[in-house]
């Protein structure tokens, strides 16, 4: 069995309508995702070869097309959604996503605000546990 290795990706910066008032809806906003995704990087280690690991530029392509996608209310939402896209790769055993929404609504100076969710493959490697 592999040890699991991690490929991380901070600070994806995407502009998205997801909020539960209906001015974050119709305004939109920047959202920043992170990913810290947990897979085996054994074989692309030995072999060199992108085939063999996980394209984080396509993968980055992907979840900004989910934040700028379909609106939600809940950053938890959004978060279990960006999940369930990464996991649709098998190599990928689990993964962490943290939302960011650093212009959220609140009425007080902060600096950020954010969700952070981990998902793993259920036992056996078929759907997300």
């Amino acid at each position: 069995m592999d040890f699991l290795d991690t490929i991380t990706l901070t600070g994806l910066r995407v502009f998205g309508h997801h909020g539960v008032y209906a001015q974050e809806r119709a305004e939109g906003q920047e959202f920043v995702i992170d990913l810290r995704l947990l897979l085996p990087l054994r074989a692309a280690a030995a072999s060199d070869d992108v085939a063999d690991t996980v394209h984080y530029g396509e993968l980055a392509e992907r979840v900004a097309a989910l934040v700028a996608g379909d609106p939600v209310d809940l950053l938890e939402t959004l978060a279990d959604r960006i999940a369930h896209a990464v996991l649709s790769d098998g190599r990928i055993e689990a993964v962490e996503v943290t939302v960011h929404k650093p212009h959220a609504p609140i009425p007080l100076t902060f600096d950020d605000v954010s969700v952070t969710i981990m998902r793993r493959r259920a036992p056996g490697g078929g759907g997300v546990a």
